[in-house]
């Protein structure tokens, strides 16, 4: 493959995993403020069980990460292919630039722990002050 073409697949992949990247952080923050509201509006489908697992689990990888000081492996895979597109992640398309610029702040590695962490705790206590549904469970009628 020409150096042209490998840098810009490169440069795609690297777009596409900084996306994931916002959106996985996008739905860990907005989830615990819809699940907020829908309790307070009594929304049932804010307990629904996988709904509330897949949150509590995506924080914990988080948390996890953040305590055992592991960096997170989209942002190691989403340098490494800036680096081999050629590019800095501040060089990246439009819209890898933008989502670079939200998830990424110049902020100690320990105050981003406590931030995780306090943000962990808070989707448990959520968790357990209004747990989900369990789907095993039946239903009374």
């Amino acid at each position: 493959m020409p150096k042209f073409q490998s840098a810009t697949c490169y440069r795609l992949l690297a777009d596409l995993i900084v996306a994931v990247h916002f959106a996985y952080v996008a739905f860990v923050i907005v989830a615990l403020a819809v699940i907020l509201v829908g309790i307070a509006l009594r929304w049932s489908w804010v307990r629904n069980f996988w709904f509330r697992a897949i949150h509590l689990l995506m924080i914990a990888v988080v948390v996890f990460e953040s305590l055992g000081k592991i960096e997170c492996p989209l942002t190691t895979w989403e340098f490494r292919l800036r680096e081999l597109a050629g590019e800095t992640p501040e060089e990246g398309s439009f819209i890898g630039r933008w989502a670079h610029w939200l998830l990424f702040y110049d902020i100690p590695p320990r105050v981003l722990t406590i931030c995780y962490c306090c943000f962990g705790l808070a989707v448990l206590c959520v968790w357990l002050l209004a747990p989900p549904r369990w789907p095993w469970k039946k239903r009374a009628t």
